[in-house]
């Protein structure tokens, strides 16, 4: 249903090729679309369909920002996605978009209700918000004796409308759907398209992906694709369309357009953590006792073996760093003599010089020592032995420690 200003969504000339490694580092090139342009409207009931390979799931990846084009361009609403920076693409996707899958993808050890929150958490919705239109939604859908039961205590067809209400609770404006009576009996099946086509009645903009022409009859239009490129793009009377009557189904409350404004990062944070310890809380009461504390008790020892390693590396880096300083790696050693040559007349120095170096910056003190062989003697013993002359400070300047013997002064 076309309106005033731009469309919805709007493709020119998508293309996208997927590179991977080759033989002598030349890339090998797939093409999975190629100069698709096409537009949907607000409120339609679009049908992708197509043989496995022909471009369906890429076509839902770029519509759902979860994957960008190589080629041409995608607007939402007029505004090019291509130029969106990472934060700005996960807000659309998440405010704009709802997906549902043939697998469901619903948390094992969530209720319904917790797994319909879920995304309004990312979005920063309240708590108490999040529950009363998770409820509201799971009552439009015929759930509301089943709040709180988990995945497995519901039939397939119950949890595709788990799903569905899943990805109503942010709005979802557009709802994209990849196959989703493909794991339904035709009863099932029927009921989750008729809810997609009252969806669409209601406003949503509602694209399947589907291989199943009996799935797309119940779209207004039907767009096909075939080796990445649309080749047939048609719409479906009214009369033909086993869900032209469906009826508006009511989504708890919220348009299709989104939450309101995030609170504050503080609420958020606070936000999840209430919302994992009640996660914890939960999966402890629930006969998930062992992997819980299993969970739990890996995560803990990650944590110290990390800690235990930091204070491995840090001790042997300090101890390190004391051998180094005392085999003289901050010492400067000046000499009479050049190192170059042995025929240098060597210079004298001084005291003096010796307080001069003193002076200067970042020295933290100054040692000036004499060396020399001599004879040393005593009563009728003597013996040949290097003798250093130096100052009370050589001790703590070179980090020495007297093992035996005393100074002579």
């Amino acid at each position: 249903m076309a309106g005033p200003g731009p469309p919805l969504i709007e493709l020119a000339g998508v293309g996208r090729v997927y590179r991977r490694a080759g033989a002598r580092g030349r890339g090998v090139a797939t093409r999975a679309l190629s100069d698709v342009t096409l537009r949907i409207e607000r409120g339609e009931f679009v049908a992708v369909m197509g043989p496995s390979g022909s471009g369906k799931s890429t076509l839902m990846n770029i519509l759902g920002c979860l994957d960008r084009p190589t080629a041409g361009a995608y607007r939402f609403r007029g505004r090019d996605v291509g130029r969106l920076r990472p934060d700005e693409l996960a807000a659309l996707r998440r405010e704009s978009f709802g997906f549902v899958f043939q697998s469901y993808n619903l948390i094992g050890s969530a209720t319904a209700r917790e797994n319909v929150e879920l995304p309004s958490a990312y979005a920063g919705l309240r708590r108490m918000q999040r529950a009363d239109r998770a409820e509201r939604l799971l009552r439009a859908f015929g759930l509301g004796g089943r709040l709180g039961h988990r995945p497995r205590a519901l039939s397939g067809g119950e949890q595709q409308r788990v799903a569905i209400a899943r990805a109503l609770m942010n709005g979802g404006q557009v709802i994209l759907a990849d196959e989703p009576t493909g794991a339904l009996d035709s009863k099932n099946g029927e009921d989750v398209l008729g809810v997609l086509a009252g969806l669409a009645s209601g406003g949503h903009t509602v694209v399947v992906i589907t291989h199943d022409p009996e799935v797309a009859a119940w779209a207004e239009r039907r767009i096909e694709l075939l080796d990445g490129r649309v080749v047939a793009d048609r719409t479906t009377p009214a009369r033909e369309r086993p869900g032209a009557g469906a009826g508006f189904v009511p989504t708890g409350g919220m348009p299709a357009a989104g939450v309101a404004q995030a609170p504050s990062s503080l609420g958020v944070a606070v936000e999840w953590l209430q919302t994992t310890f009640a996660s914890l809380r939960a999966n402890l009461l629930r006969g998930s006792r062992l992997r819980t504390a299993l969970t739990v008790l890996s995560v803990t020892v990650g944590v110290w073996s990390v800690v235990a390693m930091l204070s491995v590396v840090q001790g042997g880096y300090e101890a390190g760093v004391e051998a180094v300083s005392r085999a003289g790696a901050d010492k400067m050693w000046i000499g009479p003599h050049s190192p170059y040559s042995n025929r240098a007349t060597p210079v004298r120095l001084t005291v003096a010089d010796a307080e001069a170096v003193a002076r200067l910056d970042n020295v933290r003190g100054v040692q000036p020592n004499l060396s020399g062989r001599l004879t040393l003697r005593r009563r009728d013993r003597q013996a040949e032995a290097t003798v250093r002359a130096s100052t009370p400070d050589e001790l703590a300047i070179r980090s020495w420690m007297l093992a035996r013997g005393v100074f002579l002064s």
